[in-house]
């Protein structure tokens, strides 16, 4: 079966992040998680495109995929799962969304909050800001090691640290109990994404535990999800998605062209997001910064 892997990445759709290339790149290292966090200015259906591209790269390397905060984006593609945040849905209610069998992972940032989260259907628990971070706006201040160690004692399901993570707090954040640290702008933001995340690989290796995708783990993916023997092994590169747009009935059987690039609309302007996977960056038009 498919495990709740050891290692997570969280998708940084800011301008000029090459966002499918370093899916690839964390793939390619072991990565068992990616979580797709669209930014608000993402319209739904610029979200569920970029899903469906990023639920094929999982599928092909045995990994799962999940949705932040926008459940019905998650359901539409058939992602494995979704995470709410402190702001989203809470969980009870995204739960009844998502039926029993998806994961769901809730943030916590204290034992309370976690032991409530747990109790009303989180499969995991994405806590920090472990350390400061300035990938994401508006967070409270950093718990720091200790935190996490406190919440790690007081839940039975995987605790995955978030939040300033590198490779070498990933060593410290592991020493403590979380059973993952996700990542944002350690992979997103580094100069050569693919030797970090061979670091961050290196770094759970020397815990003692294996970053692959099928690595046994006490903490598998539950019940209703593809089994690791149903997906095709190897991790490809953003180049070796499919070619085929998927209709929302036949998003399983097939993605479109990681070469496409997506034009990302709001208010303000139009970003143009590079989905190619090629190191292009995002150019900003009608007024954007």
């Amino acid at each position: 079966m498919l495990t709740l892997g050891r290692l997570h990445l969280i998708t940084d759709t800011r301008p000029g992040r090459d966002v499918l290339g370093v899916v690839g790149h964390a793939l390619a290292a072991g990565f068992g998680v990616v979580q797709v966090r669209p930014e608000d200015a993402v319209t739904d259906r610029e979200a569920y495109d970029l899903t469906v591209r990023v639920l094929a790269l999982c599928r092909a390397a045995g990994a799962v995929c999940l949705v932040n905060d926008r459940l019905h984006v998650a359901l539409a593609a058939g992602a494995h799962g979704a995470h709410v945040g402190a702001d989203d849905l809470p969980v009870a209610a995204a739960r009844r969304v998502l039926g029993p069998h998806a994961i769901l992972g809730a943030t916590a940032r204290n034992p309370e909050t976690a032991r409530r989260a747990v109790a009303d259907g989180a499969t995991y628990l994405g806590v920090g800001p472990a350390y400061a971070t300035t990938t994401k706006t508006g967070l409270p201040a950093a718990i720091g090691p200790e935190g996490i160690r406190a919440v790690v004692e007081a839940v039975d399901v995987p605790v995955i640290a978030i939040g300033g993570v590198t490779p070498e707090r990933a060593a410290v954040l592991f020493s403590l109990g979380a059973h993952a640290v996700a990542v944002v702008g350690a992979m997103s933001g580094a100069p050569d994404p693919a030797a970090t995340g061979a670091r961050f690989a290196a770094v759970l290796a020397a815990h003692g535990a294996s970053s692959a995708h099928g690595a046994s783990s006490a903490h598998g993916v539950p019940h209703g999800a593809p089994s690791a023997h149903d997906v095709p092994h190897g991790a490809p590169s953003a180049h070796d998605v499919p070619h085929d747009a998927p209709s929302a009935h036949d998003v399983s059987h097939g993605a479109p062209s990681a070469r496409d690039i997506y034009e990302m609309s709001d208010k303000s302007g139009r970003l143009r997001l590079d989905l190619s996977g090629e190191g292009g960056a995002a150019t900003a038009e009608g007024g954007r910064a």
